[in-house]
Order: C-alpha cells, then sequence, then structure tokens
C-alpha cells in the first residue's frame, strides 16, 4: 500500500471532472436550445448554420423588398383608376362637342371643364408619390432615348448605343491622332486608341454605357461632338437574397403631356375637331389601360415572388434548424445521465480518500 499517490482517488477526480463538464455543457445547450453554442461545438456546422442564417434574412428582407414594391404600385394603380375616371368623362365631353347642335357658348363651357380635366390628370401625375418619388409624371424609371449632333453613314458615325447612360448625361468626344477620348464633364472619363485602322469599327465606353460604331477613316469628324441622353434606366426591385436577383420595371408618363391631353390639344369648337379630341382621348384611354394591365400584371408576379420567398426560407430556416437546434429529449437524457456519474464519481471520490487510512492499522 502506498500513501504518497492515490491512484483510485486520481482515476475518480478525473472522471468527476470529465462528468461535470458534460454536464455544463449540457446544461448550456438546454438553457440556450442550441446544439451549437460556439465554433468549438461544430466548427463546420457553425459555418453552414450562418450561411444558411444569412440566406434566410436574405431572402425575409427580399420579401419585404417585393411587399414594398406591391404598394408602390398599388399606389401608383389607385392613382390611374381615378386618371381612367376622367378619361371616360373627357370622352363623354368629346362626343357631345361633336354634335352640332351645339352653340359655340356650349362648346366653350365644354371646353372649360376639359380644361380642368386636363389640369387634374397632371396634377395627379404630379403628385402622385411612394417615398417622395413621383411615380406618374415619366420620371420614375423610363428607357433611355439618345440625340447626338455626330454625322451619320458612311461619312462617320454609322450607329449609337446609349443604353447604359443616366438620366440628362452630356458625353463629349475628343480626337487627338488614333485616340478618341470620352468625357462626361464630371470627372468620368474614358480613352480608346482607335489605331491605324481604314475600316469600320466601334468604340465601347464601358465606363460612360456608350459605344459609337464608326469608319475610321473619318474619325476627325468626331472631335468636339456630343452624345446627350435624355431619360434614365429602368427602377429594380431587389426580390432575391444574393447579388443581382432583380426586377426591373417602369411607369411611363401619365401626365397630360404625356397622353397628349395639353388644353391646346383639347379642342371642341368643330365637328372636326371634336372628333380628332376624341381621338386623342380614345389613344390616352388605351395608353392608360396598357400601363395599368403592365402594373396588375407585374404586382400578380410579385405576390408569387413573396409567396416563392416564404416557401424558401421556411424550408431553409428548418434545415437551418437541423443544423443548429438542440433535440430536448435527446440531451435531457444525457444531462440526466452525466448528472448521474458526476453524483456517482463525487461518492467514489470520497471512498477513495478513505483507502490510504488503512495504513494506520499496519503502524499500531
Amino acid at each position: 500500500m502506498i500513501i504518497n499517490h492515490n491512484m483510485n482517488a486520481l482515476n475518480a477526480h478525473r472522471n468527476m471532472t470529465g462528468n461535470t463538464a458534460s454536464a455544463g455543457k449540457s446544461m448550456e445547450k438546454l438553457s440556450s436550445g442550441l446544439r451549437i453554442n460556439r465554433a468549438g461545438d461544430d466548427a463546420a456546422g457553425l459555418a453552414i448554420s450562418e450561411k444558411m442564417r444569412g440566406q434566410i434574412r436574405g431572402l425575409d428582407q427580399a420579401s419585404r423588398n417585393a411587399q414594398d414594391g406591391i404598394s408602390l404600385i398599388q399606389t401608383a394603380e389607385g392613382a390611374l383608376n381615378e386618371t381612367h375616371s376622367i378619361l371616360q368623362r373627357m370622352r363623354e365631353l368629346s362626343v357631345q362637342g361633336a354634335n352640332d347642335t351645339n352653340v359655340e357658348q356650349d362648346r366653350g363651357a365644354i371646353k372649360a371643364e376639359l380644361d380642368q380635366l386636363s389640369a387634374e390628370i397632371d396634377r395627379i401625375a404630379k403628385t402622385t408619390q411612394f417615398n417622395k418619388q413621383n411615380l406618374l409624371d415619366g420620371s420614375f424609371g423610363v428607357k433611355i432615348d439618345a440625340s447626338t449632333s455626330l454625322k451619320e453613314g458612311a461619312d462617320g458615325v454609322t450607329k449609337i448605343n446609349a443604353s447604359g447612360m443616366k438620366a440628362s448625361t452630356t458625353i463629349t468626344l475628343t480626337v487627338a491622332g488614333n485616340k478618341v477620348k470620352a468625357s462626361d464633364g464630371n470627372g468620368l472619363d474614358q480613352e480608346i486608341d482607335f489605331g491605324a485602322a481604314s475600316g469600320s469599327g466601334t468604340l465601347n465606353f464601358d465606363k460612360l454605357g456608350l459605344s459609337i460604331e464608326l469608319n475610321a477613316s473619318t474619325l476627325a469628324d468626331l472631335n468636339s461632338k456630343t452624345v446627350v441622353t435624355t431619360a434614365q434606366q429602368d427602377k429594380n426591385l431587389q426580390i432575391g437574397a444574393n447579388e443581382d436577383q432583380k426586377l426591373a420595371f417602369n411607369i411611363g408618363n401619365m401626365s397630360a403631356n404625356g397622353l397628349s391631353l395639353e388644353p391646346t390639344d383639347l379642342l371642341v369648337d368643330s365637328f372636326e375637331n371634336s372628333n380628332n379630341t376624341l381621338k386623342k382621348v380614345e389613344n390616352a384611354i388605351k395608353t392608360v389601360s396598357d400601363e395599368r394591365s403592365k402594373l396588375g400584371a407585374m404586382q400578380n408576379r410579385l405576390e408569387h415572388t413573396i409567396n416563392n420567398l416564404g416557401t424558401s426560407s421556411e424550408n431553409l430556416t428548418a434545415a437551418e434548424s437541423r443544423v443548429r437546434d438542440v433535440d430536448m429529449a435527446k440531451e435531457m437524457m444525457t444531462f440526466s445521465k452525466n448528472n448521474i456519474l458526476q453524483q456517482a464519481a463525487q461518492a467514489m471520490l470520497a471512498q477513495a480518500n478513505q483507502q490510504p487510512q488503512g495504513v494506520l492499522q499496519l503502524l499500531r
């Protein structure tokens, strides 16, 4: 028998320490509801879980984005509903004005009402907003048109593509030898060396969203010329959890000017002019109907998008739960086992500490 090293006590202490640590981990998991509380619990599982969490939050935000898009569309469509009502009244007045039973005073009264209705269409277009953005005045995401003073045909430029340029942008072209420099006047410049080619070619100013097809033999014709855009790009809704998962859309110009219903367009002083006005109003009704149909189709699409995002988020949440959440019943079973082993180890440690006292019997 030895007294300096009580191996039974050391063994019991080691087991007790391990059981205490295991019981502590079980208590942490049971109190948090998570199987993975730190990277040490499951490094790979933690990495997978965090990626899933990011995707889930992205899907949820994309769903909210789509809901915002629906709210915007409903705002615009509600205003266009009133515009439609006004146009129907204007059509009725145009038909009335075409009747030659009306005298000048009658047609003057009809004209006065048409002018007021035109002004109301304009007011609706200019004041309908969502988050301080005008929706119906033609500024909300329309396609780009480009105008230029460059020569066309065999003597110079053959084609201009300015689809990537922003609203109201003016690009000035400068030629120095075989080099062409494009500048927007706001510090964004790009220079291309066209070389000594004599045929046709394309200048791609990627930074500026502009490309120009031209004949190299007349490169000098580009000097001091400009390309001007007069509109802006489509608006985008971010409807996915990842980059570039977008829905591009725009709303046309629903003002009196955009519908060709300015007071100068609304003449009812004769049968012919009244019929011309009637035709313009019918065209405006068709334009507004087409715009409302487009917005309605987009709203339906966004509703399906929201449903899909919700399903994806739900399934991904379930997958993340399987990786990260703890099985409470199983963990409680583990905790009970470790708790009993811990108590048993404590009891055995007490017994082991009593064993060296037997040496005293040999010393009597």
